[in-house]
């Protein structure tokens, strides 16, 4: 069973990921569009506060997952205990949802891991092509005119250039094909790679440190409260995975006091090192200079430390392929839940003979997600995957209370304290960071959502074994 201890160290290895070393970059400069036009403004040195609103918002969203999740015989994920306890159209949302928390959080996640590697090849004097490491949607919308030029200059084909981000495409196709062999991830390799993170990230902060210029913090807060909620907005997907700690209710001793101290320490420690590595990496140069996938391997090139660079790019490599790993692992299985209830077609929930994987999932799963990074923009993926997973949060959140009045007798391992202002803060903080979102990010949802929708009302719900079961009980019932 699991303790306190235990929770704070899955928490600071589950949120620790791809976000800070690729998100924090984009929160503090912000986005500009290859006309020079701004999309979003960046907090700058402020880049602080953001990370304190979103530790406030996620820990409101995690002690409501955490009673969700006690209150289903087994750990799951937020698919599968929302399905057990909020009925199925919620669980569809969510599961539809989790989509971008997963497969289009890992396009991000090897965009960047692709700026990273091609950071190390550089240190080994090896240089590919920029056509060949930059994918066609960051080239168009990049106000950097070097890469925005590689739409005239790369080579073409039937008059389209060629701009594939081929690191991308080949560490999800890697991870890919490991998990189809039955890779999984274990609880040595798991500590391992949470190690890593907090050694690399030791290293960026101690030299990082020495080569501060206060010049740099003037404005701290270039854009003031504005600035503050749209980096919050984009920096969220640093915080992406602390709902996993409430799934791990049912192995944990005295869930009531130790799940309330996992989640929030866990989040606090976490939030602690971001601030901490934000206020150096915008201590060490401009905050303009940081709107790239690699921003800390970039902050120490330009203040001269090459070799620094290199080693927190290869430190952030590994981190990031296993968060890749986890992730891949994941998308397949929720998939497999879906189709297991009738939702999704059985295909996808075929287990491979020998390896006893979900492979068809696995490998659909693994193929568009490689192709999307192979042309995709970090940025616009961040909006995309943020967006989802906070409308997932806020659903939860808006669940734990509907349930306490339609089902207050239900036994719960463990109760949300105060569960009127937990519960309605954490679905007003989830929304509100939202709002810092452009309105391109709340276009493409909208769609996405109707998508869901569309496939819920014309094949899930005709198929659900739910909804089927019940029909058969009813005409039982009446024969």
């Amino acid at each position: 069973m699991l303790g306190a201890g235990d929770l704070v160290m899955l928490a600071i290895g589950a949120v620790i990921g791809a976000g800070i070393f690729g998100a924090i970059g984009t929160a503090a400069a912000g986005q500009i569009g290859p006309n020079g036009e701004v999309i979003r403004v960046g907090a700058g040195p402020a880049l602080v506060f953001s990370f304190l609103l979103l530790g406030a918002a996620c820990a409101l969203a995690g002690l409501c997952y955490a009673e969700l999740a006690s209150m289903i015989p087994q750990a799951g994920s937020a698919y599968a205990y929302s399905y057990a306890t909020l009925g199925e159209i919620v669980a569809w949302i969510i599961g539809w949802d989790l989509i971008l928390e997963y497969a289009v959080g890992n396009v991000a996640v090897a965009i960047s891991w692709g700026d990273y590697f091609t950071t190390l090849l550089r240190g080994l004097d090896i240089v590919l092509p920029q056509w060949l490491t930059t994918g066609y949607r960051t080239a168009l919308l990049s106000s950097d005119p070097a890469i925005h030029g590689l739409l005239a200059s790369a080579p073409r084909l039937l008059g389209i250039p060629i701009l594939i981000n081929i690191p991308a495409f080949g560490i999800v196709m890697l991870i890919t094909w490991l998990l189809l062999q039955g890779a999984r991830e274990s609880t040595t390799a798991n500590n391992i790679m949470v190690g890593i993170k907090l050694v690399v990230l030791t290293l960026f902060v101690v030299v990082g440190a020495f080569h501060i210029n206060p010049a740099n913090y003037h404005p701290f807060a270039p854009n003031g409260f504005t600035g503050i909620h749209q980096g919050a907005a984009i920096v969220f997907f640093a915080y992406i995975g602390f709902d996993a700690i409430s799934t791990a209710a049912e192995e944990t001793k005295n869930p009531q006091r130790n799940l309330p101290i996992g989640i929030l320490g866990g989040l606090a420690i976490c939030t602690v090192i971001y601030i901490i590595i934000g206020f150096v990496l915008t201590g060490m140069v401009p905050y303009r200079q940081l709107a790239v996938a690699d921003p800390l391997a970039r902050a120490l090139q330009l203040a001269g430390l090459t070799t620094v660079g290199w080693i927190v790019a290869l430190g952030a490599a590994i981190s990031m392929a296993a968060v890749l790993l986890v992730f891949q692992y994941g998308q397949p299985r929720i998939f497999f839940s879906m189709a297991r209830d009738g939702l999704l077609p059985k295909w996808a929930a075929k287990v491979h003979p020998v390896h006893r994987t979900p492979y068809v999932t696995t490998l659909l799963t693994g193929v568009l997600v490689a192709l999307a990074s192979s042309v995709g923009d970090a940025a616009e993926t961040y909006d995309l995957t943020n967006i989802g997973t906070l409308f997932a949060f806020m659903l939860v959140c808006i669940g734990v209370l509907v349930l306490r009045h339609k089902e207050p007798d239900r036994p719960r391992p463990f109760r949300v304290p105060f569960v009127w202002p937990v519960t309605l803060l954490g679905a007003a903080g989830c929304l509100f960071i939202m709002k810092g979102l452009p309105r391109s990010a709340w276009e493409r949802f909208g769609w996405w959502l109707v998508i869901g929708l569309v496939l819920y009302f014309s094949y899930g719900i005709r198929h659900s074994k739910l909804r089927i079961g019940n029909r058969q009980s009813a005409v039982g019932g009446r024969q």
